[in-house]
This record gives C-alpha cells, sequence and structure tokens, in this order.
C-alpha cells in the first residue's frame, strides 16, 4: 500500500503540537527548580477532567473549557509547589527526593481523580468535522491542537524576550545566584513558572483527550515521550523543546509506518521516544541546549 506522506508530515506537526503544548512547562519548571517532576502527568490528566466537566456537564464548549482548565490546572500547580516541593528544597532535598516526592503526590492526584470521577472512560461529544485538503485528512481538532502550539510559541517567545518576567525567568534558569543578586524574586519568578507550566499541561489534557478517550491515566500514557522531548531539547531551554517535540513527532510517525510495513503492531511507536530518549543521553547529554540559547 502506497504511504501518503504529507498525511504522515501533517500527522507528525499534530503530534509534535501536542508534546510541545506538553512540554513547555516541564521544561522551564525543571530548569528552574531542578528535579524532574513526574506529577506533571496528573497535572495534564487533571485538566482533561476539568475541562470535559466545563465543556460536557455544563455545556461550555471547548474554549471556555481550555481557559478553566488552565486556570485551575496553574493554581493546582502552584499549590503543589508551595504545599510539598517549596519546603522539602527549604529543608535540603536533594533532586532524588523531590523527584520520588513528585511521583508520591502523582499517585496521589491519580486516584484521588479516579475516586471523584472514575476508573471507566469518559468521551467527548463533540463529532469533530473531518474533511479533505488535497492528499490531507484534516479535522478541526487538529487544526486547533496546531494553532494553539504555534500561538504558544509565539507568546511565549515574546514573554521570554521582550518582558521583564520573561528575563527574570531566563535570568533565573541560567544562574540562580546571579539573578538573586540582581535583585530578581526567584520565589515569584518560580511561581508564575509553576503556574504558567501546570496550566500549559491542563491544556494538552483538553487536546489530549477531546478526540480520544479521559480516564486517570490519561496524563501518564503521555508523559514519557514529553520526557523525552525535554531532554532531548536541553532542560530549561524553550527553543530546543520546539524543536524536539517535532523531531519526536516526526520520528514516532515514521515509526508508524515502518511498524505497519512490518506487520507490528503500532502500539509500539512508544518505544521510539525511549529510543530517542537513550541515544540522547549516551551522545549528547545536553540534547539540543548548544543549539539554542537557553530559556
Amino acid at each position: 500500500m502506497a504511504v501518503n506522506w504529507a498525511q504522515v508530515l501533517f500527522n507528525s506537526a499534530v503530534t509534535g503540537s501536542l508534546y510541545l503544548i506538553g512540554a513547555v512547562g516541564l521544561t522551564l519548571t525543571y530548569g528552574l527548580s531542578n528535579f524532574p517532576n513526574f506529577a506533571h502527568a496528573e497535572f495534564i490528566t487533571l485538566g482533561a477532567f476539568v475541562g470535559y466537566l466545563v465543556a460536557e456537564t455544563l455545556g461550555l464548549g471547548l474554549v471556555p473549557a481550555l481557559v478553566v482548565a488552565f486556570l485551575f490546572g496553574g493554581i493546582v500547580g502552584i499549590l503543589c509547589y508551595r504545599g510539598i516541593f517549596q519546603p522539602l528544597a527549604k529543608r535540603g532535598a536533594t533532586i532524588i527526593h523531590l523527584m520520588v516526592a513528585s511521583i508520591a503526590l502523582g499517585f496521589i492526584l491519580r486516584y484521588s481523580i479516579g475516586a471523584l470521577w472514575g476508573w471507566s472512560p469518559l468521551y467527548f461529544s463533540t463529532a469533530w468535522p473531518s474533511f479533505d485538503v488535497g492528499p490531507l485528512r484534516v479535522t478541526a481538532l487538529w487544526l486547533w491542537l496546531i494553532f494553539a502550539a504555534v500561538s504558544l510559541a509565539l507568546i511565549m517567545h515574546f514573554v521570554l524576550v521582550k518582558t521583564k518576567i520573561g528575563r527574570a525567568i531566563r535570568a533565573t534558569s541560567s544562574n540562580p545566584e546571579l539573578a538573586l543578586a540582581s535583585g530578581i524574586n526567584i520565589d515569584r519568578v518560580i511561581l508564575i513558572t509553576w503556574f504558567i507550566g501546570a496550566g500549559l499541561a491542563a491544556t494538552a489534557g483538553i487536546f489530549r483527550s477531546a478526540g480520544t478517550q479521559i480516564w486517570p491515566m490519561t496524563g501518564w500514557d503521555i508523559i514519557l515521550p514529553i520526557f523525552a522531548v525535554v531532554i532531548l531539547g536541553g532542560i530549561g531551554n524553550f527553543y530546543g523543546s520546539i524543536a524536539a517535540a517535532f523531531i519526536i513527532g516526526l520520528a514516532e510517525n515514521l515509526g508508524v509506518v515502518a511498524l505497519m510495513a512490518l506487520g507490528l503492531s503500532t502500539e509500539y511507536r512508544i518505544a521510539i521516544a525511549f529510543l530517542i530518549l537513550i541515544i540522547t543521553l549516551i551522545v549528547r547529554p545536553q540534547g539540543l541546549a548548544m543549539l539554542f540559547r537557553r530559556a
């Protein structure tokens, strides 16, 4: 069967857009707080369920759901940082302590979500229209996702380059001691970053689940490819994460073509992100950071 390469490239853009939205917050909080937050997966899941509540239960539609999920996820992110990770860091917790605490927090959030909403899958009722554009099969949800990712990249670039808080984030990420000596309120910078990061994760949760299903493992299903994006892009590097998201999105979709040609299940596509992650750690542990200015 002939491969529709235009569709493969478009699907890669869709996958990369999802990973970009999910990874931006994680790479920024990782860069500032200096530990991998595995509870980021549950921020994604929480956003999906909050979005379902707003869009389906209250019947307000997708856009209000995205806004409410972003705000709610951001508030939860701040509470988690203030209530758990900041006190641990002030007590001298190491990266291992903080990472294990994030895993524990993830389990607490996951099973709390399961207790509240149940473990049976839920589905958005919106029937996303699909249409052909030349050789491409496109859906409205995919276009929304790509638009959101492009908008995010442009907005974050403007914030990081043109605004005071953006310059403070970059300075704190590059050299916290120098940033503190320069009069930057590091605690406020980290709180704002956690708010943005968790809010974007919640937004990614809606896009992830709107065309598939929602259940308490929604975030965990994509957190490992998102970590691969963070590592490949360079921890704390916003611009590197943009490139890495689309590289891994392309690799996954090319992998699907290869798996189908070999007669294997496309479920193995998740292994591609792990393979890229392992190769990156062996060959270039700093990822793409040297190719992009740190942000």
